[in-house]
């Protein structure tokens, strides 16, 4: 067999085959990396095994550990069953587990198992029923009587069970000290207290207490923030070298832009327009976000930018979370450009197919200015004529993939990003590293007061 690295489909992997790597994909483990970076959702506590020489019928819990020498089961009696025998070299002790045929494939004959419960008396010998357990894949079948252990518990699905991930993963987890790239010297690992990523790794599956753990987890974490914050930079970096259409505003554009509404604008709102058409106006894209409350007006704002694209013939996008608030967005500023000559399409995903094609032909053609639309503006055959300004509403709601996605459509396009959710400036910068920040701080008047309140249980009525 050839020698296994991280690119390695799972199914190479000792003991997977086709079939079980196809449940894994159910899962998103394909490769032998994704297989390493899939770590337990929790640790069960398996206590000091004792001999089982010392077990009593009337103990409510009681842990031993045992190889597996003989399994035995039931398929037709009124209860069906599944057992087997462990001996751990003092005695043997009988485990049954009613309705357990699923564990035929689980438990076989030279396995160690790890097994906790209540202890029984069946024909005066000591029996468990129904335990929990875990295998332990120890290939020497060596049992460690000594010490408390940390037993990993992998998320399951794809029907495969925690214990068979937990077998599947221990076949590969000796090689992480060979396949997991180490990253860092050890001075910039000793600098910020930090443990090499292979051991990281194999803390993350099999700890010898907590705190190693939580160190393997602080390193995983660390390398999470790294690769984003890179990633942000690479953003940026692109951003810089792809030109965008210069927006250039001015006093007759910004007249007629705001005789489309029939308020006046609040000062936050000014000044959030005026931060978004400064940015506009250069040749460098505009990544900005635009945080206020729900009624705080970031509608308007954004169909502010989206008229200043299409006053300098320019095309603009707006992409909404769910078809309910594309059609809202709709439906809103055609109501606010009732009598002029902008052209407003709507692209959803269950459109019927013949108003799609006209909607996706006008749009190439440059016969729509402001299209608005869910996710599917980012799919296959949406080409734009000359697209300026990419409005997103709730960014969080689209996958990084599908944010930056519609940035390739077009050229270079401006990008404002909208939420309601209150973003400490820190956390902006850091999750939104590539973003700009405009807030409106400040509710239209006339709209009535929110307040969050925390109450006691005892008013719950």
């Amino acid at each position: 067999m050839a020698e296994l690295q991280l690119d390695t489909p799972v199914r190479f992997v000792p003991k997977v085959g086709p079939a079980r790597a196809e449940q894994l994909a159910q899962l998103g483990i394909e490769t032998v990396e994704d297989l390493l970076l899939y770590f337990p959702r929790r640790f069960d506590l398996r206590r000091q095994g004792q001999p089982m020489v010392t077990l009593r019928g009337d103990e409510p819990n009681a842990s031993v550990v045992g190889q597996v020498v003989e399994t035995r089961e039931n398929a037709y009696c009124k209860v069906p069953w599944f057992e087997c025998t462990l001996d751990d070299g003092t005695a043997l002790v009988n485990v049954r587990w009613f309705h357990g045929l699923y564990l035929r494939g689980q438990i076989q004959e030279g396995m160690t198992l790890a097994v906790s419960g209540k202890v029984s008396l069946f024909r005066n010998y000591p029996q468990f029923v129904n335990p929990t357990f875990h295998v332990l894949w120890d290939s020497g079948g060596s049992v460690r009587l000594d010490k408390d252990e940390l037993l990993p518990v992998y998320p399951a699905g794809g029907k495969l069970s925690s214990n068979v991930i937990a077998q599947t993963v221990q076949y590969v987890l000796p090689e992480a000290p060979r396949l997991i790239p180490r990253w860092f010297d050890d001075a910039y690992l000793k600098e910020r207290a930090l443990l090499p990523r292979p051991a990281a790794v194999a803390a993350m599956h099999r700890p010898e207490d907590r705190d190693q753990w939580e160190a393997g987890r602080r390193r995983m974490a660390y390398d999470e923030c790294l690769l984003m914050q890179l990633g942000i930079a690479l953003l940026r970096l692109r951003s810089k070298t792809r030109p965008a259409h210069p927006l250039p505003n001015s006093e007759e554009i910004d007249r007629r832009i705001r005789a489309r509404f029939p308020f006046p604008l609040t000062d936050a709102q000014d000044r959030a327009i005026r931060e978004i058409a400064a940015d506009c106006a250069r040749q460098r894209p505009m990544s900005r976000l635009l945080q206020g409350d729900v009624g705080s007006g970031k509608t308007v704002v954004a169909l502010y930018a989206a008229l200043l694209a299409v006053a300098n013939h320019k095309q603009a996008a707006i992409m909404a979370p769910t078809e309910i608030l594309a059609r809202q967005h709709c439906e809103k500023i055609v109501q606010y450009l009732e009598g002029s000559r902008v052209r407003v399409g709507l692209l959803l995903g269950g459109q019927p197919a013949k108003d799609r094609r006209a909607v996706l032909e006008a749009l190439a053609s440059g016969e729509i200015d402001i299209i608005v639309g869910t996710h599917a503006l980012l799919s296959k055959g949406v080409r734009f004529a000359q697209l300026a300004l990419v409005v997103v509403d709730e960014q969080h709601k689209f996958g990084v993939r599908q944010r930056s996605g519609i940035r390739g459509k077009g050229h270079a396009p401006h990008y404002l990003v909208m939420t309601a959710t209150p973003i400490p400036r820190t956390l902006a910068l850091t999750v939104f590293g590539d973003l700009d920040v405009s807030v409106i701080d400040q509710a239209p008047p006339g709209r009535g007061r929110t307040e969050t309140l925390a109450l006691s249980q005892d008013r719950m009525a």
